[in-house]
């Protein structure tokens, strides 16, 4: 028996120390989700803005025939792929994987046909197990990645769908709602989407605009620096949603840890009430042995 209450009072000391780890890893988690929050959310004005110019130019421009923007028979897609470098964020990870690795099995027959651009430790590991084709990745992103630390593989993706390397992107990150909701989201990034829709959104609200050489010569410019700008405001959602979900997956350990302790505190408690009980028998048998 005392031995085993000795194994229930490490157990317990175990557990608390863990629970010391997990409350101080939520509340680091907490603290950096608001700077990653404003982040993302102060992006996406400036690419729906980016956006709407975008359309109007293309709308406008009917000669236009940039690549980015004329659909052609798929022969090879590329994916970009937005994951984590470390683990403890739920099913942050696990969620965009599974749906990534879903879409690839039913839309491509060979692993021929599909090429993938890599953020983060945890994808890349997962990915490079199973063989898929990696052609580029990017790993160790800060909380808050600035444009400059993702403008090589942004740039690279765009530019080679843009030179007929890849003849569709896509973009898969999970899409920050809020710290315990985050949605895992494949978006195709290029060829643009149609732009009607937009022009009836925006209708009565028209904006005048002049170009200068001409609309072609600004979508030459405007058009790759609009697909990596929304690449970096996905990497923003993918870190919000990333410290979002860590913060809740810690609190959660963190709560669990505290139900353990109370439950072993419980079972050493009644060990220790046991044990007592058992004492006390022995003196009195032996105090009526005497008598």
């Amino acid at each position: 028996m005392a031995r085993s209450m000795r194994d229930i009072k490490r157990q317990i000391k175990s557990v608390q120390n863990t629970r010391q780890i997990t409350k101080a890893m939520e509340m680091v988690a907490a603290s950096k989700l608001r700077k990653a929050q404003e982040k993302a959310e102060a992006a996406r004005p400036y690419s729906e803005k980016l956006k709407e110019v975008v359309a109007s130019i293309a709308a406008g421009s009917q000669g236009a025939t940039h690549p980015m923007l004329v659909s052609r028979p798929v022969k090879k897609t590329a994916y970009l792929i937005v994951t984590s470098d470390r683990g403890l964020a739920g099913g942050y990870n696990a969620n965009i994987l599974r749906k990534v690795t879903m879409l690839l099995a039913e839309r491509h027959k060979s692993k021929d046909e599909y090429a993938l651009f890599v953020i983060g430790r945890k994808g890349r590991d997962f990915l490079r197990r199973r063989e898929y084709p990696i052609v580029e990745e990017i790993t160790e992103l800060s909380d808050t990645p600035k444009f400059a630390d993702i403008k090589s593989i942004a740039y690279s993706a765009v530019q080679q769908f843009e030179t007929g390397v890849y003849d569709e992107l896509y973009l898969c990150y999970n899409r920050f709602v809020n710290a315990i909701s985050q949605v895992p989201t494949v978006d195709r990034l290029l060829p643009m989407e149609p732009v009607e829709h937009q022009e009836k959104k925006a209708e009565g609200l028209h904006a005048a605009y002049e170009y200068e050489p001409s609309a072609e010569g600004v979508l030459e410019v405007l058009l790759p620096k609009y697909a990596e700008t929304l690449i970096y405001s996905a990497i923003l959602d993918g870190k919000a949603s990333e410290l979002g979900a860590k913060m809740t997956a810690m609190g959660s350990a963190t709560k669990n840890a505290s139900k353990m302790i109370g439950n072993l505190t419980l079972t050493y408690n009644r060990a220790r009430q046991a044990a007592i009980t058992q004492e006390i028998t022995e003196i009195v048998a032996g105090a009526n042995a005497q008598s």
